[in-house]
């Protein structure tokens, strides 16, 4: 008859458990994948897959009793490490989204709000543009391979230990939310300035020429101008939206 003791079940699960944790917890975070659209089976799927394929690259895993307190520390420590690195993707996605909030009010297309059911959240036309094309662009240059690449990576820099929230004092993701702002003004700041340059001749104009009725060719001239800086800007979106994700992911390696 063959016996399995608790210490060789537990020496048998530990090298998947912890990291499948980490990935699922990835998964149900990172955009384009963590979306309501994506059946929870093809995420669980999708992470015991990666998973048993980093086997070889992975540190060795500590065993401990699952049903030990120090069991439910490291469950809430791999949890909230895939947590933080799929918000870091996000913030790179709202970045953008906000770059594109900041383009459509000097626009004048904000005005354009509706519900987005995907995200649950209020919307315009700009914004969610911006994160549709971001959206392909991480599928198309292949950065959910970046991501996979660093949760991998953060077993090595945030191994499975004793000290479970270590990675907390490190990481500090709390200050993360200025790189909203400044990504964002840094992706937006081309077209910003362009709009900014109509608005200041259009300024001149009604001042040289009072007569003419600024508001009836502000409005399209402003949107002309804003879709054509849309047009020729957004062909070069990948170079700041590469570099700002990788900057994010570094913090994992």
């Amino acid at each position: 008859m063959i016996t399995v003791t608790e210490a060789q079940l537990s020496a048998w699960l530990a090298p998947l458990v912890w990291p499948f944790l980490r990935v699922l917890a990835l998964f149900s975070t990172l955009p384009v994948l963590g979306q309501r659209t994506v059946p929870m089976r093809v995420r669980i799927a999708l992470a015991f897959l990666i998973v048993v394929a980093a086997q070889a690259s992975l540190p060795e895993m500590p065993t401990v009793a699952l049903d030990s307190p120090q069991a439910l520390a490291l469950i809430a420590q791999n949890v909230l490490i895939g947590v933080t690195l799929g918000f870091a993707v996000r913030i790179v996605f709202a970045a953008v989204e906000f770059a594109g909030e900041l383009i459509g009010l000097q626009m004048g297309l904000n005005y354009a709000g509706f519900f987005d059911p995907a995200s649950g959240a209020q919307g315009t036309a700009t914004s969610r543009f911006f994160g549709t094309t971001i959206g392909f662009l991480f599928i198309a240059i292949n950065a959910h391979l970046l991501v996979v690449a660093a949760v991998v990576q953060s077993f090595h820099a945030f191994p499975v230990g004793s000290e479970p929230f270590a990675f907390l004092r490190a990481l500090q993701p709390q200050t993360w939310g200025a790189e909203v702002f400044s990504i964002g003004l840094w992706i937006s700041l081309p077209l910003v300035g362009m709009l900014l340059f109509v608005n200041l001749v259009l300024g001149i104009i009604s001042r040289v020429a009072s007569q003419m009725n600024i508001f009836a060719i502000g409005f399209p001239l402003t949107l002309g101008v804003g879709l054509l800086g849309i047009l020729l800007t957004l062909p070069m979106m990948q170079a700041p939206f590469t570099m700002a994700l990788e900057k994010m992911l570094e913090r994992f390696q």
